[in-house]
């Protein structure tokens, strides 16, 4: 075995020569070069996550909050989990009504109200550090303030997403937010619609491994 090994990497040192071995360059042309305008980006994300069922709605950022609470009144939704500690958690608490949905927060350690949160919780709302538009997907980085579960556990689930934040491509999104020097967390969540599956009798059923039902609300 030992003569067969040496002989195999004398072999390839003869071919390789005195030059240093080197990976071929890499061409990202093909996932760099878009240059769609901001009305572009936008059209095409809208139309790519709701050809597969997501809901979006684009709304004049002011108003977002009360926008919010009709969305869930049409629904019927009657109680929505956010982070008291981000910046949305704060707004919607501040223009929180007395006869709106009740609001939820996400305090404790999940080990002591799972029961209620995977029973009680109607819909859970969170932001996203953007969207891509190539692929009609969001971009979450969860945090001990706004958990994976979150996104992953209330049947509805509501994304704010500025209009500014929506990228071309995935390759754009990494390069201009600088994944590579900030830390990346534990989960990078690239969320493209709502849950869905065809694993049963090859029927489409929706909700069965997350939530049933994205919005987006696009802050423009």
């Amino acid at each position: 075995m030992s003569k067969a090994r040496n002989a195999i990497l004398e072999r390839l040192r003869a071919g390789r020569g005195d030059q240093p071995l080197q990976a071929p360059a890499s061409d990202f042309s093909v996932v760099r070069d878009r240059d769609w305008s901001l009305t572009e980006r936008l059209e095409r994300f809208e139309t790519t996550i709701s050809s597969v069922n997501g809901e979006v709605h684009r709304v004049v950022e002011e108003v977002w909050v009360q926008h919010l609470w009709a969305l869930m009144a049409a629904k019927g939704l009657n109680n929505l989990l956010v982070a008291p500690e981000t910046v949305l958690g704060q707004q919607l608490l501040q223009q929180q009504q007395a006869s709106g949905p009740e609001l939820r927060t996400y305090r404790d350690p999940v080990e002591h109200w799972k029961s209620e949160l995977f029973n009680g919780v109607d819909a859970a709302l969170t932001g996203c550090r953007g969207a891509i538009a190539e692929t009609g997907s969001l971009i979450l980085w969860p945090t001990v303030q706004e958990p994976r579960l979150m996104s992953l556990v209330p049947p509805v689930h509501f994304v704010v997403l500025r209009a500014d934040q929506v990228y071309c491509t995935f390759y754009q999104a990494l390069a201009e937010q600088g994944w590579a020097d900030q830390g990346m967390p534990t989960n990078a969540l690239l969320i493209s619609g709502p849950s869905k599956t065809a694993d049963i009798e090859q029927t489409l059923a929706y909700g069965v491994h997350g939530p049933r039902e994205l919005v987006v609300l696009v802050l423009e």
